[in-house]
């Protein structure tokens, strides 16, 4: 064997294991916190970094990752063909080139669009549901706003299973009724269910699976954060907009 260029393969196994490595001790790291260090606050990117880059774009994914950020924050819709799709708004609009419901195109005419940054078309495209968990893995985690029918959930869960992240997900409920079906299908996925008032924070804490509520602003109140922080489950608030 050449000298070189077995130096050459040793040396680029261990820079891939070492990379794998670091990715993978990111992606714990974060777990870690999350599962153990309440008092640490975590940062969620609203439809990833998209301060210079188009949002829940994988370029916007990326940048997340570069800042340091803990978790990234995606819409998933379904194409007319049941693809599972990431992009926010019913229609493609706002932030593609093109026109229409996200539910009524099919994914090779959504795949053939390029999404907008203020305005301004660029090269990155809408990307599935698949290639963003692969870009995530090891690096951080997935805050799931599923904006599709329930009837499709079942879709997403065998991605995430099929790629062994379960624990790289957390699954946002608008109805925090659904948790316990969902937990059924899934228990190792973190469900963050919205609580609306009072009542439905004292119905979520019932469930000891429950480690994260969504609580909308409008109801905050010290009080209540204390009685959610106190039963050792994380509070989500949002900071969008005027704080």
């Amino acid at each position: 064997m050449n000298l070189k260029i077995g130096l050459n393969t040793i040396l680029f196994a261990f820079l891939c294991i070492t990379q794998c490595y670091s990715q993978t001790a990111k992606a714990d790291s974060i777990l870690y916190d999350f599962n153990h260090r309440p008092e640490k606050i975590l940062v969620a990117a609203h439809r990833a970094a998209h301060q210079n880059y188009p949002e829940n774009s994988i370029a916007a994914i990326r940048e997340s990752i570069r800042l340091g950020i803990e978790i990234v924050e995606l819409d998933i819709r379904v194409t007319k063909d049941d693809k599972l799709v990431v992009i926010h708004d019913r229609t493609v609009d706002r932030t593609t080139n093109g026109t229409g419901k996200v539910e009524r195109l099919k994914f090779d005419e959504i795949r053939n669009l390029r999404l907008k940054h203020n305005e301004a078309l660029t090269e990155e495209i809408v990307p599935t549901f698949e290639e963003v968990l692969l870009e995530a893995k090891g690096k951080i985690l997935i805050d799931v706003d599923f904006k599709a029918s329930p009837k499709h959930i079942d879709k997403a869960l065998a991605l995430i299973k099929k790629h062994k992240m379960e624990d790289h997900i957390i699954f946002f409920l608008y109805d925090h009724k659904l948790s316990p079906k969902l937990h059924g299908k899934s228990p190792a996925i973190q469900i963050m269910p919205r609580a609306h008032n009072l009542y439905e924070v004292e119905e979520i804490l019932k469930w000891d699976y429950i480690k994260v509520i969504h609580v909308d602003e409008s109801f905050y109140d010290d009080a209540l954060m204390k009685r959610i922080l106190d039963a050792n489950v994380r509070v989500w608030m949002n900071t969008l907009g005027k704080i």
